[in-house]
């Protein structure tokens, strides 16, 4: 397979009646999705994109923007993505940076992508695929190279959050997406009798290449999801077939408070997490709750479907499994030499899951991506005797504190075991030369836990040196589409109080 749509082609030869894609709106079969992946080409094509060019997509999960994704590589168009619950700076600085030669918004689902519409002038057409809105952002954008090679093509482009606070644009490939898509085939065994719900935003990577195209290379079914409800997905669960969910801890911890305990009737199969840490105790009522083992998996935008766990070992414990097939995984120290297993230092990957580097960043891409393609995660690891790997926190995150190293994820997942707490950030702020631990916790809807209650909780699971200075409680904390909080817009909301 040369492009993202060649996922579809055989199914929609072998099984033209399969189910492929539904929404709310729409419920395409796989020759009806290739049609109206034609159709969207047709329409791109007509309002002046050519090959090489960059097509920012505004939208939220539907089959009108899985069609514009897919119609995007028949051309030979990079397809740059963007969530439209981003707010309008976000969207804007993308568009600046990116320069597309055109922008769709896709509103036939979304209102957010209406308002996103009318400030880009963009008028709203009704077409066979669904109602978008284009509007030409820079009719003198340059076109791209176009490569033969799926594995030099760009497919996508994906804004990361900005955990810095700078977003950069990750280049990712045909082969990239293609390759997670098979391992979906081959890992998860992902058949044409699986159902999929399609909740995590296919705008960001991990939605895109486990959840949509790794469903079309199966040949299933995907129903596509714009905004996560507890109850919602609860319903869809008891009574749609779904065989397959996927989301972050996040999603599964308000699920389960939807649930109320009560094991619900599925027909579930296979239920996975990923883009955040895995709390241990909410593995363990998840996975009471459902019945099933609770898979975990580690990526990145510019390095998804890294590791998995495997469906044969039962997801013993909050790992992120083993190297998927074509992953290569080392664990080095500050000097970059390889640590003993069970000691902790930086991960590096290297493999078809490995992005192509950061859009006109050539210095931000040479600090992460070597020429021999080994990237640095910038995230620490330590592998474990069985060779699963266990992520211990970010690098640049490590606060200093009296000389003491910590990790903030370690102290964040220590603060989301604790009952009544929701989500949680940990910030290193200098005071008098000295690094404190500042902790900002968000209550569970219904809960009022009290500082002393979470003092007490931590004190029998971290050291002294690693308890928060202060806890800051905090109504609202600010997260990106996969339950990630976004530490620079709390700091920025935080302000002087930090």
């Amino acid at each position: 397979m040369r492009r993202l749509a060649d996922c579809l082609s055989y199914w929609a030869e072998t099984t033209p009646g399969q189910p492929a894609v539904s929404d709310e709106r729409h419920a395409w079969s796989y020759r009806q999705l290739s049609q109206a992946v034609d159709a969207a080409a047709g329409f791109m094509r007509e309002q002046g994109v050519r090959a090489g060019d960059r097509v920012l997509l505004v939208g939220e999960n539907g089959a009108t923007l899985a069609a514009l994704i897919l119609a995007a590589g028949r051309l030979d168009a990079w397809a740059v993505l963007e969530n439209a619950r981003c707010a309008a700076m976000e969207v804007d600085a993308v568009c600046a940076h990116a320069q597309p030669r055109l922008v769709i918004h896709v509103v036939d689902n979304s209102s957010a992508a209406r308002d996103h519409a009318a400030r880009h002038g963009g008028a709203v057409v009704a077409t066979s695929f669904g109602e978008v809105a284009p509007a030409r952002h820079d009719p003198q954008s340059e076109p791209q190279p176009v490569h033969e090679d799926p594995a030099l093509q760009v497919a996508t482009m994906i804004y990361t959050t900005g955990s810095t606070g700078t977003p950069k644009g990750v280049m990712l490939s045909h082969a990239n997406l293609l390759h997670i898509g098979a391992l979906m085939r081959r890992q998860r065994h992902l058949t044409t009798a699986d159902r999929v719900y399609g909740v995590l935003p296919i705008t960001h990577v991990m939605g895109l290449s486990s959840g949509l195209i790794g469903t079309l290379s199966a040949g299933a079914h995907i129903r596509l999801v714009p905004r996560f409800s507890a109850d919602a997905c609860l319903q869809a669960l008891r009574g749609d077939g779904i065989t397959i969910l996927q989301g972050a801890p996040a999603m599964f911890g308000r699920l389960l408070a939807a649930a109320s305990g009560a094991p619900p009737h599925t027909d579930l199969r296979f239920i996975a997490v990923g883009g955040a840490p895995l709390d241990p105790a909410l593995k363990a009522q998840i996975e009471a709750v459902f019945g099933l083992p609770l898979h975990n998996g580690y990526g990145l935008t510019e390095a998804s479907a890294c590791c998995w766990t495997r469906l044969e070992d039962g997801a013993p414990d909050c790992s992120i499994g083993l190297p998927n097939p074509g992953m290569e995984a080392r664990i080095l120290d500050a000097q970059g030499e390889p640590v003993a297993d069970g000691e902790t230092g930086e991960l590096w990957v290297r493999g078809p899951c490995v992005m192509l580097g950061y859009y006109r960043m050539p210095e931000r891409t040479r600090e992460v991506l070597r020429d021999d393609g080994w990237f640095n995660t910038q995230d620490l690891a330590r592998r474990g005797p069985d060779g699963r790997i266990h992520i211990e926190g970010r690098t640049k995150d490590l606060i200093i504190r009296s000389g003491f190293n910590v990790s903030p994820l370690e102290v964040e997942t220590a603060l989301n075991a604790c009952e009544g707490v929701r989500h949680s950030a940990v910030l290193g702020v200098m005071n008098g030369g000295n690094e404190e631990i500042v902790a900002i916790v968000e209550p569970a809807p219904g809960s009022q836990p009290t500082e002393a209650a979470l003092r007490s909780f931590l004190a029998a699971r971290l050291a002294p040196y690693k308890q928060p200075g202060r806890i800051i409680f905090m109504q609202n904390l600010p997260t990106a589409p996969n339950g990630k909080v976004l530490k620079h817009q709390l700091k920025q909301q935080l302000g002087g109080t930090l």
